[in-house]
């Protein structure tokens, strides 16, 4: 995903919920209604959210440090995570703890009953919007992947989590429209209550969705398999390297990929010739996959021992088969001794 693409979206977002909080403020003053007190924090809490983003992205462009050699990409996913906290807290269960509040007493709306339609109607116009935009922006970099794919994949997190936003937002806006509505026309308080209810549980809902995702790529992700695909075809694309021995890759941020290969090269006669043969590697790996800009590339001599060596994280570095004639003692204290 693009830096700006997310931005866009971000922005968008942002101003259109610190317009929505407004107007949900002044309603749930004038009619009390605890589905607009509800929606009120909710596009607070979101417009927060949006402010949390940007913040992560602007602190994920400092330059690497001694102390953070990799640099600061993984803040977009910190900060990311944080929204998912805030909206689980302030959103969701504000909003169930407004819900239990309302049906303890569930008093109608007395006054301005036009009020809350009025500015429900005009919040779904502007969160629709944001949502516009939010999608518009998405579609620039998800493909052929469905929406649930995209949300699960995306390695940059502000458009997932504005789309997910501003969908809770939308659905959180028909469910206090009903319940408003409801209230209005039966003169029962507790369809307020259940409106601000479901609202709640929707806010809850995505947030544990955003935390499980976040949690994700704060843990750390690999490349997608196209991409390990395109990797693996750059490394053994040319006559430098048999094969791989074994490979491994992280996602340092969205826009950062870390590559770490042990493979198995052709005989050279000097170090000069292996030096050129890992940078032209090196060369490739980065034509195929431009986010990959920090690439390891340990060179070995294939071997069975190489092929023992396996894929873990500790796998002893692999060493050629004793010469033929060679005792196994004499090759186990061949390793030994060098």
């Amino acid at each position: 995903m693009s830096a700006n693409g997310g931005t866009k979206a971000i922005v968008a977002a942002l101003l259109a919920n610190m317009g929505i909080a407004v107007t949900k403020f002044i309603a749930f003053l004038l009619t009390g209604s605890s589905s607009m007190l509800a929606e009120s924090i909710h596009s607070v809490a979101d417009s927060g959210n949006q402010g949390l983003l940007l913040l992560g992205g602007r602190r994920a462009k400092r330059q690497a440090t001694p102390q953070h050699p990799f640099g600061y990409g993984r803040e977009r996913y910190i900060y990311a995570f944080i929204v998912s906290i805030v909206l689980f807290s302030l959103g969701g269960l504000f909003a169930l703890y407004e819900a239990w509040h309302k049906a303890a007493d569930p008093h109608p709306i007395e006054s301005w009953h036009w009020v809350p339609v009025v500015v429900l109607v005009a919040a779904i116009v502007m969160e629709s919007f944001s949502f516009w935009t939010a999608i518009k922006e998405s579609n620039h970099v998800r493909g052929n992947q469905s929406w649930v794919r995209f949300i699960r994949r995306a390695k940059a997190p502000e458009l997932p989590v504005v789309l997910l936003e501003d969908f809770g937002a939308l659905v959180g806006l028909v469910f206090a429209l009903f319940g408003v509505g409801m209230t209005l026309i039966t003169g029962d308080g507790i369809w307020d209550a259940a409106g601000t209810a479901m609202i709640g549980v929707l806010l809850v809902v995505i947030a544990i969705v955003l935390a499980i995702e976040t949690k994700s790529l704060l843990l750390g992700e690999g490349a997608e398999p196209t991409d390990v695909a395109s990797i693996e075809r750059a490394v053994t694309g040319g006559p430098e390297v048999e094969r791989i021995i074994h490979m491994k890759t992280l996602y340092l941020g969205p826009e950062e990929l870390m590559v770490a290969a042990k493979v198995a090269v052709r005989s050279c006669e000097t170090a000069e010739e292996l030096a050129r043969g890992i940078n032209a590697v090196e060369a490739r790996i980065r034509a195929a996959v431009p986010i990959a800009r920090v690439i390891y590339l340990e060179p070995d001599i294939w071997s069975a021992a190489a092929q023992r060596a396996g894929t873990g994280a500790a796998a002893p570095t692999a060493v050629p088969e004793a010469q033929a004639g060679t005792t196994p003692a004499a090759a186990d204290e061949t390793r030994a001794g060098g």
